[in-house]
């Protein structure tokens, strides 16, 4: 399993490089080429909540970026630092976080990426995403 960390300042301007990064991680992993928008797409929004959250919660510590290849699976995980104010259960759906927290960015997230995973508590959250590689799909 081959891991990728990233980790900026939370700055706007970085969440090109994150995007970049990720997309080329992502392609060298084996996710299928017809992918790769939604997926930039989805790192960017992930990591512009985080950087918001960061921002609005006077935080200094960097964002973090952790890209994961698996045997059948590219994961990307996108944390931050703040206390979340709306509890998210371990492993509940993207989909009923950003109803639940009101967050258009989660809505986008979970429209764009099938497998998504939102873990928040007071120390801080993450979003994680799953996309299958090539080789998942010859299996």
């Amino acid at each position: 399993m081959a891991t990728v960390e990233l980790r900026f300042s939370a700055s706007p301007e970085h969440v090109r490089t994150a995007r970049l990064v990720a997309a080329a991680v992502a392609r060298r992993a084996g996710v299928d080429e017809s992918a790769l928008d939604e997926l930039r797409l989805a790192v960017g929004e992930a990591c512009s909540r985080a950087v918001g959250l960061h921002t609005s919660h006077g935080l200094t510590s960097p964002v973090r970026v952790t890209l994961t290849e698996a045997e059948k699976s590219f994961t990307i995980e996108v944390g931050d630092d703040a206390p979340s104010v709306v509890r998210v259960p371990h492993g509940k759906p993207a989909a009923e976080a950003a109803e639940e927290t009101d967050e258009l960015g989660l809505a986008v997230i979970s429209g764009l990426v099938d497998d998504v995973e939102v873990i928040a508590d007071e120390h801080g959250g993450a979003i994680r995403m799953s996309w299958p590689t090539l080789d998942a799909a010859f299996s």
